[in-house]
């Protein structure tokens, strides 16, 4: 049990990666759709690249969306509007009248037209109140047939023309009185029956809509049906018309059938196998070209939930609304990756992301051409993330690449641009928007991870920060020794294609443990007086060596990345410090190396690896008398061959070509800092 336990511990590391596989791949599988997946692609206009397709099983030939939409908008236009009828309105109006009426033409006409008036305002009651008055006006057709319902019972069936508006009460009131010769008692009746008409047809908004609905609900959705075994399209042939439909409900059909268990399960199971492979894939990747980050559980469960994210943002936008597809900003994923990591493993993990993707998107090949364009895109624009006007510029650019992609995918599938959405351009330009977001992104994944980007690595630069400034006061020697550094070491760097940035911080920070005891280091000695004359060589290397142990305690403690951490602790390897090593043995005969040896562990990137050199070429050559051209080469030569010799760089992934390039470097910058020239003759 016990062998079984220490067994398990010393592969948790491996079980972890394992256990986060699994994970990953069932919540992938989780978001994914649970129907089968046509197994012929097709394009409307293009010939069908396949063999003779026979229909597997009867199906229904389903309507195009045009066809539905046209029955649709039919029913809505001449559906029947609804009108409720008040019957107590035109009892009360023709009472008012017979009040209003006597008081309004008593004293004002001659008895013999009285009886005339009179039969005229019930003529014009009549025709208002045959159909009835409208509470408000609406816009619709006036030959749209409407039904008046008493108390929900239908009374008559009319056209909305028949109703009468209150915009036209006067106008009835014109043709009555011109029909009857009254037209002179215009103002009169006018200002009569203004008082007194009272709409009764209010519009039943609820009772037509749900007629309207049930007539919808009636709609058949598809014309006609295949059976099983009929050819439905030859090799060769265009996919168009019938053809296209026949195609296009098959599809459908084929992958919205209800799935009895033991398919559900199959399909289920080929999904996982699908995704493992591809996250396996990713880990092995990790495994082979950038081991560091493999061994590193914290950054490959970073990569994993950076490739879920997106694929449970893509699903989200993908069941509210596929149209609004091409606003998620996929592209994030590269900049992020390579702003924590590099360029080649942002694009690796981004293709196989939008590889993943293609399962859910319609239109998926379409979608994952664009899409991967985009990425390279995106990884050979965006340099230097830190600097603002870069992510502006490579946004632009990846958004342009969409644009011109998409279109040239649309012309190829229309044949011309006069169906073109041009909104989907809108939705390229919301998703380059997006993609500026990765700015507090990285940010907040620094925090939540523990990683650390160039954006954060400039504001470590920075030397009038508050470590750096105590720095600068406390052992001045020291800060000076490190400028001159990291100048040489991001100098070096950039020759072999390193991380400039990272390496001039890393060198900023390496000596800071000298902080503790300045003094007991020459740079800092400005009295003359050299606090190891009172001290064994033993007790003087402790403090020499112990440096690097307070380096790393003060970074800890100033919350320094553990990026920056590695070259403090790094940047002597296993080294001796051989001047009071040499001196011990003079001494004595049998000394403990390891006594004057630093702790390690030897540098283990190219990074860490220039440091150590850059450090140990600056450090010494304060010791040179009268240097000259070639006393500077054979120095940077001894130096940083010694270093090979002892093997310091056996664990980084730096090239004898490099170190190389770096000591041509070396060699350059030292004769620039000691101003070397020919001799002029007097």
């Amino acid at each position: 049990m016990k062998d079984f336990i220490n067994k398990l511990y010393r592969n948790h590391s491996l079980i972890y990666k394992a256990l986060l596989l699994v994970a990953t791949t069932f919540l992938i599988v989780y978001l994914f759709p649970k129907s089968g997946k046509f197994k012929y692609n097709f394009e409307k206009g293009k010939p069908w690249q396949s063999e003779n397709l026979l229909a597997p099983f009867d199906f229904a030939i389903k309507k195009a969306d045009e066809e539905i939409k046209i029955e649709i908008q039919k029913i809505t236009e001449s559906s029947v509007l609804y009108f409720n009828l008040d019957n107590a309105v035109e009892p009360e109006v023709r009472s008012a009248f017979e009040i209003q009426f006597g008081k309004k033409f008593s004293d004002s006409v001659q008895n013999i037209s009285f009886p005339a008036l009179k039969t005229c305002g019930n003529e014009v009651l009549n025709e208002l109140y045959g159909f009835g008055v409208l509470s408000e006006d609406y816009s619709f057709s006036e030959k749209r047939a409407v039904a008046i319902l008493d108390e929900r019972t239908k009374k008559q069936d009319a056209f909305y023309s028949n109703l009468i508006k209150q915009s036209k009460v006067s106008s009835v009131i014109d043709k009555v009185l011109s029909k009857n010769d009254l037209l002179g008692y215009k103002a009169d009746f006018t200002s009569l029956f203004f008082d007194i008409i009272e709409p009764n047809l209010s519009y039943d908004k609820s009772f037509t809509d749900k007629a309207i609905q049930e007539e919808l609900d009636k709609i058949s959705y598809t014309r006609g049906s295949v059976a099983k075994g009929t050819l439905i399209v030859s090799k060769g042939e265009v996919v168009e018309g019938d053809k296209y439909q026949k195609l296009e409900s098959l599809r459908s059909e084929y992958e919205s059938q209800v799935w009895n268990e033991s398919n559900y399960n199959w399909v289920l199971f080929a999904y996982a196998l699908l995704v493992a492979l591809a996250m396996l894939m990713l880990l092995l990747f990790l495994r082979k070209y950038r081991n560091q980050v493999y061994e590193n559980n914290t950054k490959v469960t970073f990569i994993f939930f950076n490739v879920l994210l997106l694929i449970f943002i893509t699903t989200l936008v993908v069941n509210y609304n596929s149209k609004y597809i091409y606003i998620v900003p996929i592209c994030v994923l590269p900049l992020v990756l390579k702003a924590f990591f590099d360029a080649r493993l942002g694009l690796f993990t981004h293709v196989l992301t939008v590889l993943l993707l293609g399962f859910i998107v319609p239109n998926s090949y379409e979608y994952m051409f664009l899409q991967i364009i985009a990425g390279i895109v995106t990884i050979l624009t965006v340099s230097e993330l830190y600097k603002r006007a870069n992510l502006f510029i490579s946004v632009g650019q990846i958004t342009l690449i969409y644009i011109i992609a998409y279109f040239a995918f649309f012309v190829i599938h229309e044949g011309s641009i006069e169906t073109l959405e041009w909104e989907t351009f809108i939705w390229f330009i919301l998703c380059g928007l997006a993609t500026l977001f990765v700015q507090p992104l990285i940010y907040a994944y620094e925090k939540l991870f523990g990683l650390v980007s160039d954006v954060s690595l400039l504001e470590l630069s920075d030397t009038n920060s508050k470590l750096l400034k105590e720095l600068s006061n406390k052992a001045p020697g020291t800060f000076h020794h490190s400028l001159n550094v990291a100048n040489l070491a991001e100098a070096s760097a950039s020759e072999i294609g390193a991380n400039a940035m990272l390496v001039r911080v890393g060198a900023l920070y390496h000596d800071i443990g000298k902080m503790k005891n300045p003094t007991y280091f020459t740079e800092n000695q400005s009295t003359g007086i050299n606090p190891h004359d009172e001290l064994s060589s033993k007790e003087s290397a402790n403090i020499i060596v112990n440096h690097v142990i307070d380096g790393i305690e003060i970074a800890r403690k100033n919350k320094l990345p553990d990026r920056v951490i590695d070259f403090i602790r790094t940047h002597h390897g296993t080294s001796v410090v051989y001047y009071f090593y040499m001196k011990e043995k003079k001494n004595f005969e049998d000394v403990n190396k390891a006594d004057f040896s630093y702790p390690g562990p030897k540098p283990f990137s190219k990074e860490t690896a220039i440091l150590m050199m850059c450090d140990s070429i600056e450090a010494a050559s304060k010791s040179l008398k009268e240097p000259t051209s070639t006393k500077i080469d054979a120095f940077v030569e001894n130096i940083i061959n010694k270093q090979i010799e002892e093997g310091q760089f056996l664990n980084a992934n730096i090239t004898f070509k490099e170190i190389q390039s770096i000591k041509k470097v070396l060699k350059h910058k030292l004769a620039n800092i000691y101003h070397l020239r020919i001799e002029y003759p007097e």
